[in-house]
C-alpha cells in the first residue's frame, strides 16, 4: 500500500515541476498575474 502512496507524490511532484516550467515559457494565457501567483491559482 505504501508504493501506492510514493507513485501518486511522484506523479504530483512531477506535473508539478511541468507546470511551472510550461509557466516560465509563457505557455498558459498571460494575464497580469505573476509566475509564482499563477502557479499558485493552478495548484489550488
Amino acid at each position: 500500500m505504501q508504493g501506492v502512496k510514493v507513485f501518486h507524490s511522484a506523479v504530483a511532484t512531477i506535473a508539478g515541476i511541468e507546470t511551472a516550467h510550461m509557466i516560465q515559457k509563457g505557455q498558459f494565457g498571460s494575464n497580469s498575474l505573476t509566475a509564482a501567483q499563477q502557479f499558485a491559482a493552478l495548484a489550488a
